[in-house]
């Protein structure tokens, strides 16, 4: 099942069923049904999953229709409506977004390169006998104890913290280069769609494309800048697919400036058969955080890439145009630069 959020001016917030090339206006049969979160809501007070709340509730109906075409190419403000990220909360602070790094075979090859300056000797996905840089060290753990038996607990992967809801951006909305930023750099990933239902338990309502929008320039200064060059605008979208396996996702990225291809990064791999990390353990170590299962909150979870453009280009301008596209997570997730440029000055506190 694949569900799309999305606005119509003089509508208001809406939920829609992808089918084909129309999307089913669920709202019109659910009015409370304003966001993928109340759909999640009201399936656990039923009893039901996702999927089958929604098709109960198609069941002898027949809702509106939309274009997925026109929603698909609209950008936010356009009159007859656009899309939202797919999955958020009604209060931006009760959605956390982090994730994880170093979790595919070939991720280590591209971290080597940022941290030396320089190429990296190694095959991609092979580390080396002697690991040189902490990131091999940390691949190196993943490959030997990120898959281990249902039930144990295996090796923690690198995670990080990205911010809150705030920082949420969806299809064909901007990505933001702050004033105080080197760079931003496009990290093409699945993201892993969950809720904290009241039991505290999480709850996966499904994947999304995702672009994990960092500073690889001001980390390639020095490693221990990791965390705050993730402190970004990220994007995900433009749908939730709720039965996707996660085994075997097949993808590419390109950045366009003023139509030209500016870089492709060729086939990209994810999905546990290309990871050194299991779904499941990835979960486990995020979620075994008492804070990260308060109930009623929101939780997107990067799962990291293995493949970038930083240093296959140079800084990035307004404008330029990045596509992220794994047919099989529904249309691409297309996102545009911008740079701010607010007056880059110390932030003040006053005493209270």
């Amino acid at each position: 099942m694949r569900l799309v959020q999305f606005q119509v001016p003089g509508w208001g917030r809406r939920v829609g069923l992808v089918k084909g090339d129309m999307v089913l206006d669920l709202t019109e049969l659910e009015p409370t049904w304003t966001m993928v979160y109340n759909v999640f809501q009201a399936a656990r007070g039923q009893g039901l999953t996702l999927d089958a709340a929604v098709e109960r509730a198609l069941e002898g109906r027949q809702p509106a229709q939309f274009s997925y075409k026109t929603l698909w190419e609209a950008y936010p403000g356009d009159v007859g409506g656009w899309l939202l990220p797919p999955l958020d909360h009604p209060d931006p602070a009760h959605c956390f977004i982090g994730g994880t790094g170093l979790t595919h075979l070939g991720s280590t090859q591209a971290r080597g390169q940022m941290h030396r300056g320089g190429d990296d000797s190694q095959a991609q996905g092979v580390p080396p006998a002697k690991p040189q840089t902490d990131s091999e060290k940390m691949f190196a753990m993943g490959l030997r104890g990120g898959k281990p038996a249902p039930g144990q607990r295996g090796i923690a992967p690198e995670c990080f913290y990205k911010g809150s809801g705030v920082i949420l951006r969806g299809h064909h909305e901007f990505l933001d280069i702050p004033p105080y930023a080197q760079d931003g750099g496009e990290e093409p990933e699945i993201v892993g769609c969950y809720i904290i239902g009241s039991d505290g338990v999480p709850y996966r309502l499904g994947f999304a494309l995702g672009n994990e929008w960092s500073d690889h320039a001001m980390e390639r200064v020095n490693y221990l800048w990791l965390a705050p060059s993730k402190l970004r605008t990220c994007a995900i979208g433009p749908e939730l697919v709720t039965d996707e396996p996660f085994q075997d996702l097949r993808g590419r990225c390109r950045i366009l400036r003023r139509r030209e291809v500016l870089y492709d990064s060729g086939e990209l791999l994810t999905g546990e058969a290309n990871m050194s990390h299991s779904l499941a353990n990835l979960e486990d170590h995020h979620f075994k955080h008492a804070q990260f299962r308060v109930a009623g909150d929101v939780h997107l979870y990067f799962f990291g890439t293995m493949k970038l453009s930083f240093g296959s280009r140079g800084p990035f301008e307004e404008g330029d145009v990045i596509e992220i596209d794994f047919p099989r997570m529904g249309r691409p997730l297309v996102n545009r630069v911008r740079r701010l440029v607010a007056d880059d000055v110390p932030v003040q506190v006053r005493r209270a």
